[in-house]
């Protein structure tokens, strides 16, 4: 498990690491921010500064994962996918209960098939997202 640099607080602002170039892990980054009413998620680009201190080499070097960083503890793939969308609540943290239900291995296997295919359903960026200036505060480097 890697801890979250000092500077980012992550018991309360739980953070997402995701594949900056990835058009479907920006769409559900751009899913979260409309749905985040409280403003309590924190994102950051795989290929950034920030990851760089906090995932693991594999997960920058393979872009499988988005990871989710809560209270100092790490999940990745399908595990990330639950806690973000508890986190959001209401029906999403429902929805999240439903996924959570699923045997990790098979959400996994999930998660990996869908991970495997993304650039060519959802295409690939040439840059990584840029937050908007409303946006900004939300986003590391």
């Amino acid at each position: 498990m890697t801890q979250a640099p000092a500077e980012i607080d992550t018991t309360t602002h739980p953070l997402l690491l995701f594949d900056g170039v990835c058009g479907m892990c920006n769409a559900f980054v751009d899913f979260i921010v409309a749905r985040d009413r409280r403003h309590v998620f924190r994102f950051a680009p795989l290929q950034g500064e920030t990851a760089a201190q906090i995932a693991t080499q594999d997960d920058i070097e393979n872009l499988r994962s988005v990871v989710f960083v809560k209270n100092g503890e790490t999940f990745r793939k399908s595990s990330a996918v639950v806690r973000v969308l508890w986190e959001l609540g209401g029906v999403w943290s429902m929805l999240g209960t439903l996924l959570w239900l699923i045997p990790k291995p098979l959400r996994d296997v999930g998660y990996r098939i869908v991970a495997r295919i993304r650039y060519r359903i959802f295409g690939k960026k040439s840059a990584c997202r840029l937050p908007t200036p409303e946006e900004r505060s939300w986003f590391y480097p």
